[in-house]
């Protein structure tokens, strides 16, 4: 009995009057978008990320301006506006703009877009981190929070401030892997209210009843230390062997 012979499948043909150079522009092309493609992935995630805070603060600007009645729930915004309001402008903004730091193609093709939101990131980010540690302090607390979470609140808010400020002065002195390094940290913490979504998720799937004092601190604390290790991931993966200095000028 002999064996039948081995039938190959037919290779692919390149186009009519396509020569060696169309064919290989064709191939680089394709091999480009794939990993340009893959370089959106993490933009994408993080505006996903950070559409429940941002639905939030939509819903809270509407009973704001809308003239929602007055709750206990929601007494302390309509007793002090200014601070809730600018809170949740400053927020948005940075979690829909920060995410196209994240797209390095984008980021080098754009080198002045970059350095324009840049400048508003940073606002932004200290506007939102003063804002928090201001209701923190100053606005009566809703029920289930307690010490432990104004703790949290008090801790990250100022880990997110200090984070930026020393962004700032890294790329001041044109320490580029430290800018970015500080600059993700104070990102990872500024948009944890969407982790903080999905942390209290098994809870209530769980449980089903609102969790009490403690449970919720910890639920939400674990939202920040999350972010921060996946951030710290991230920049421990990108890390060069050495610091990276920029050729161009300095963040002025």
């Amino acid at each position: 009995m002999t064996d039948s012979p081995t039938v190959l499948p037919p290779f692919p043909r390149p186009p009519r009057g396509a020569g060696p150079t169309t064919v290989r522009n064709t191939s680089e092309a394709a091999a480009t978008a794939r990993p340009e493609r893959a370089g959106w992935l993490v933009p994408a995630l993080l505006i996903a990320l950070s559409a429940v805070p941002v639905v939030a603060g939509v819903i809270r600007m509407t009973e704001l301006t809308g003239g929602a009645a007055v709750t206990p729930e929601n007494a302390r915004f309509f007793a002090s506006p200014v601070p809730v309001t600018l809170h949740i402008v400053a927020v948005t903004l940075y979690s829909i703009l920060g995410a196209f730091q994240f797209a390095p193609r984008f980021r080098r093709r754009r080198p002045g877009w970059h350095r324009v939101a840049g400048r508003l990131l940073v606002v932004c980010g200290l506007v939102a981190a003063l804002t928090g540690l201001e209701m923190t302090l100053f606005y009566p607390r809703p029920e289930g929070d307690g010490d432990l979470l104004a703790g949290f609140r008090l801790v990250f808010g100022t880990a997110m401030l200090l984070s930026i400020v020393l962004g700032v002065s890294a790329i001041r002195r044109r320490d580029i892997a430290r800018h970015r390094a500080w600059m993700m940290r104070g990102y990872a913490i500024g948009v944890a209210a969407g982790t903080q979504a999905l942390t209290h998720l098994p809870w209530f799937l769980i449980v089903g009843t609102q969790p009490g004092e403690l449970p919720r601190a910890l639920l939400v604390g674990a939202g920040w230390v999350i972010n921060l290790a996946v951030a710290e991931w991230f920049i421990r993966r990108r890390r060069p062997g050495g610091r990276a200095r920029a050729a161009a000028r300095p963040w002025r």
